[in-house]
């Protein structure tokens, strides 16, 4: 039996056929599912006779649109795995991951191909080039413009569960960015927990910020609309444009980073809007607050419900939890340093707790489990979970955990599980600053909480300062960013955050605090705090005192 996710298309476009499928935001285009099937067909027709084949891998550059779904969906259609790379990462980090995964083929806007010709070394293995636009002939016919041709139907490749469907890359928020296997199960395996999890099929109208998401809306049935908006940028979207597209096409869900939702909540307010159709928003790439959820909450209609789902490139969504259960419970333990809860393990879903390690572990002790309470390293297993990076062994020795016929996931994360089977997340393992000088180790978000309360300070970063690179002699840091046009002066607001510091026996030994006004972030969700770069900056700035 096939797994191919083209086929759940075909199923779309075989129930819902004249329904509209998708839409886009910008230009007001629509295509119903027969349309969004028929056109990914004659892509797939159109990159078959330019000599793609089965089992060579394109990468795509196209913007969310579309034909960013089409040629996503023609792709798998031909059994050629899709290469997906956030070209926000940065020219070097772009440039880097393209080498990693040797494309056979290249389809892109005019844009990317400029990029290609400049940058020729990273495309060596590039045989087959593609345009998606008007280049005015400069790098090809516009394929968009052939297939506006009806090429017929094409059957779909009989994936299997270990066919290679697409690369992903990882923001790269803590060192390079890696390219992630995902075969045609892991995406199969996703589909179902979004369909019966977040009940996400017919009827739902779908506003995504990740462009990835429309594939899987359209996929379940659901009205995709593409905001008008810049993905590589949430941070810097337009709440206008992308609240009215909400109003316009009854939206009634949609995925974004916590950055966006700032944004959104915000703009709401001020406005006094309410959202009157949304009734399910999903929050993911970085802890939420409390606080945010609770201004959402504010503008979205009466039972609405906002998920916070937990997990990563590697394996997504493996947690949940539902904004209510934030807000009346677990946020207040938050504020007092107990972590950020995520919530529990999705249906087939197994999370476990190990003791910290940076090395290679080569088999699963179950017997090192830890208790309820123990922070300790989050590991995950179940089918969504990848099963490796590509062309990166030691990443993949060091990310996953044989056990027996299965493997786990090694999260990269650090948090603990409660008596309630919840799991509460307590930042990145690379992120935590262990000081053999105070025989203890500071873990950010606990830490972080504590400060954050305070209404000068926007967002807060724990950090490890050391002398000449002498990371063993590490000590704690923390580095604040204040709420923009602040009332208080630099040494107001360290006074204060100090003081709060020495008030709780999780934070009373740091003495080092420092400002810094506009905290380096990822490129994916704005979210994510580049703490590596924090560090080496406050190291340099505290020299002179270590």
């Amino acid at each position: 039996m096939s797994i191919n996710i083209a086929d759940t298309l075909a199923d779309s476009a075989k129930n819902l056929g004249n329904q509209t499928g998708l839409i886009e935001a910008a230009t007001g285009k629509s295509l119903t599912f027969s349309e969004l099937h028929s056109r990914s067909d004659s892509y797939a027709h159109i990159l078959k006779n330019k000599g793609i084949r089965t089992g060579e891998r394109v990468m795509l550059m196209v913007k969310p649109s579309a034909d960013f779904i089409c040629l996503t969906f023609a792709l798998f259609k031909i059994g050629a795995p899709v290469i997906l790379i956030d070209p926000g990462m940065g020219y070097k980090n772009l440039l880097r991951c393209i080498e990693g995964v040797r494309p056979q083929g290249f389809v892109g806007i005019p844009k990317a191909h400029l990029f290609r010709s400049l940058f020729r070394k990273p495309f060596t293995t590039v045989i087959h080039k593609l345009c998606c636009g008007n280049s005015l002939g400069l790098f090809g016919p516009d394929i968009s413009r052939q297939a506006d041709e009806d090429y017929g139907s094409y059957p779909a490749y009989d994936a299997k569960d270990d066919d290679l469907a697409a690369i992903i890359f990882t923001t790269g928020s803590t060192g390079p960015p890696k390219g992630v296997r995902y075969e045609h199960s892991i995406f199969h395996a996703q589909l179902r927990l979004i369909r019966d999890y977040y009940e996400i099929g017919p009827g739902q109208v779908d506003q995504p910020a990740f462009p990835l998401f429309a594939l899987f809306s359209t996929a379940l049935g659901a009205k995709a609309v593409i905001p008008d908006m810049d993905p590589t940028r949430p941070a810097k979207v337009d709440p206008a444009r992308f609240v009215a597209s909400i109003e316009k096409y009854s939206v009634t869900y949609s995925f974004g980073s916590p950055a966006i939702w700032n944004v959104i909540a915000g703009f709401c307010k001020a406005g006094d809007n309410r959202l009157k159709t949304l009734n399910k928003v999903l929050m993911a790439g970085a802890p939420v607050s409390g606080e945010l959820i609770g201004r959402m909450q504010k503008v979205l209609p009466s039972g609405a419900a906002i998920h916070t789902p937990y997990g990563a490139t590697e394996s997504l969504p493996i947690v949940s939890i539902e904004g209510q259960e934030i807000t009346r419970k677990t946020w207040k333990l938050t504020k007092q340093g107990k972590g950020t809860c995520v919530g529990r393990p999705l249906p087939g879903i197994e999370i476990a707790i190990l003791p910290i390690s940076d090395k290679a572990i080569l088999h699963l002790e179950r017997n090192t489990f830890l208790s309820p309470g123990e922070i300790g390293e989050i590991i995950v297993c179940g089918d969504v979970v990848t099963r490796a990076y590509e062309n990166n062994g030691e990443e993949n020795s060091l990310a996953k955990i044989p056990d027996g016929d299965t493997f786990w996931h090694r999260m990269g994360d650090v948090g603990y599980l409660d008596v309630e089977g919840r799991l509460w997340f307590c930042g990145r393992r690379a992120h935590r600053v262990v000081c053999e000088n105070m025989k203890r180790t500071f873990y950010t978000i606990p830490c972080e909480a504590l400060f954050n309360v305070h209404p000068e300070v926007f967002r807060t970063a724990l950090v490890a300062v050391h002398s000449s690179g002498a990371i063993k002699n590490s000590v704690p840091a923390i580095i604040i960013e204040p709420v923009k046009n602040s009332i208080m002066t630099t040494q107001q607001l360290v006074a204060e955050v100090k003081e709060i510091g020495q008030q709780n026996p999780l934070t009373q030994e740091i003495d080092h605090y420092l400002i810094y006004p506009d905290f380096p972030v990822d490129i994916r969700h704005n979210a994510k705090i580049f703490r590596e770069k924090l560090s080496d900056w406050a190291s340099k700035e505290l020299e002179d005192r270590l």
